[in-house]
């Protein structure tokens, strides 16, 4: 705690000219008991504090500090890197299939409800009709009567929370408050949604890579060792889901849906051509083709593979599918690249974030980043040591990058965004393998870093289309 709660509360009600008698009165407590909580005699609970934050328009992060680790963050062990990649439909892990998973496991927990209220806050109820929170909860909670309110007032601790009520015959059965982590991933009650067990008793690079030095392998060996043999045949298929969304989107045309009346480019870019186009330009016009496939794909609903993000989902698939298209790369070698990228984004997820939410873009694109350039060090057969400077390159340009889509929609400045990392990913590539003997940051240092960064962003720039580009934009 940074300061004093009594204090905050006193200092924030005076400031507002609201008498402790008033604010007793709105929270249906005793004027003695708002008296003790100033004075520091006693402390309100939890459901008193969240309604006075809200009525005093309290910013928590005066209360909690930017430095600590947030509870939704529990870095004992990481899950399999199938977390990291998920295929589902787009346009957003953590504003779409995140809140999926929730109504399903809410409609299973719940058999006798016939109606169901969902309250979304923070970046879900700001840019929810962008992402189609909406019609996903209703949607998957159908037939049950279900209304969803976007409360963009109230202030909880994660930017991604969804309060899921169940009703019978108008009496109340059950509440559930759900936190949207990131990568489709859900706290559902304080709990993973998942009963994954801990796959990786490491949780850092430098332990990975200490660990894969003592035994003599590579980083895909390391992940087939935790993960067993099977792990291949998901990522066959994830692999394969991910070459039709490239394969679909670069014959696809027509505008993007949301009212941006954006235009899909994928197929232009694909067929275009310089009368003396050069190989470098032809590279770079391929690689963002693909990018901006995936990336369209995602913003029409279409399905896709996290990567880890719907709206990052771009930038590695596109790196891998133009180095096998040129160079006639095995299946089993973009395999090997995919369990690489999957340990850098699991140890991203782990020790910072993936949510854009939380710490902006360069959670969401910064990340797949780096992934992508882990991904393409692993194709050329660079060493651990390159592989992890690759990876720390592209995370750290990336910092700071804010996350501010206008009017909600995964397309301004996202689609876009997809194509511009993917090549600065091949640069990282690039830069590593000539300098990595030289390097000072570490890549666990530049997630950490990334981390604080994001909790230290205003919310104008996490996801919320309060600021940036998402405020001034005005359709030119």
């Amino acid at each position: 705690m940074k300061r004093n709660l009594g204090n905050i509360i006193s200092n924030a009600r005076k400031s507002k000219n609201i008498s402790q008698k008033t604010l007793a009165e709105k929270l249906g407590i005793s004027t003695q008991a708002v008296s003790k909580w100033e004075s520091g005699i006693s402390r309100p609970n939890a459901e008193n504090l969240m309604k006075i934050f809200d009525i005093l328009d309290i910013d928590t992060s005066n209360w909690f500090s930017k430095r600590s680790s947030p509870s939704f963050h529990k870095n004992t062990g990481m899950g399999s890197i199938r977390s990291i990649y998920k295929i589902g439909s787009g346009p957003s892990s953590s504003h779409a299939i995140g809140p999926e998973r929730a109504c399903m496991r809410f409609l299973k927990e719940h058999n006798g409800m016939d109606s169901v209220k969902v309250v979304l806050y923070g970046s879900l109820a700001k840019t929810g009709l962008g992402h189609g929170t909406d019609k996903v909860i209703k949607k998957t909670l159908a037939p049950i009567k279900t209304a969803v309110v976007f409360d963009k007032n109230t202030k909880v601790e994660h930017p991604n929370t969804m309060d899921m009520t169940a009703y019978r015959n108008g009496a109340l059965i059950d509440t559930v408050r759900v936190i949207s982590i990131g990568g489709g991933d859900i706290l559902y009650n304080g709990e993973p949604s998942s009963t994954e067990k801990t796959v990786y008793d490491f949780t850092s690079f430098s332990q990975i890579s200490d660990y894969c030095a003592s035994k003599g392998i590579e980083l895909w060996q390391f992940v087939e060792e935790k993960e067993g043999t099977e792990i291949w045949e998901y990522l066959k298929t994830v692999w394969k889901s991910m070459k039709i969304s490239i394969q679909n989107g670069i014959k696809d045309e027509g505008i993007l849906p949301g009212g941006l009346d954006v235009q899909k480019k994928a197929k232009q870019l694909f067929l275009a051509q310089h009368i003396d186009e050069t190989s470098e330009t032809k590279e770079n016009r391929l690689i963002c083709a693909y990018a901006f496939a995936v990336s369209e794909q995602n913003a029409c609903g279409g399905t896709i593979v996290t990567a880890p993000t719907c709206g990052s989902a771009g930038v590695l698939p596109s790196l891998l599918y133009y180095e096998q298209q040129k160079r006639d790369i095995p299946d089993i070698k973009i395999l090997h690249a995919l369990a690489t990228a999957g340990i850098i984004g699991n140890l991203i997820k782990t020790n910072a974030s993936i949510s854009g939410a939380e710490c902006g873009c360069q959670a969401e694109i910064g990340s797949a980043c780096a992934m992508a350039a882990a991904a393409i060090g692993q194709l050329f057969d660079l060493a651990i040591e390159k592989i992890e400077y690759a990876a720390e390159i592209a995370l750290e340009h990336h910092l700071g990058l804010t996350c501010d889509p206008v009017c909600g929609l995964v397309q301004i400045p996202c689609i876009e965004r997809n194509a511009v990392a993917a090549m600065r990913a091949l640069n990282a590539v690039n830069l590593a393998s000539l300098l990595w003997n030289t390097r000072k940051i570490s890549f666990d240092s530049i997630v950490k870093t990334m981390g604080e960064t994001g909790r230290d962003l205003l919310s104008y720039y996490r996801e919320t289309s309060d600021g940036g580009m998402a405020k001034n934009y005005n359709g030119k």
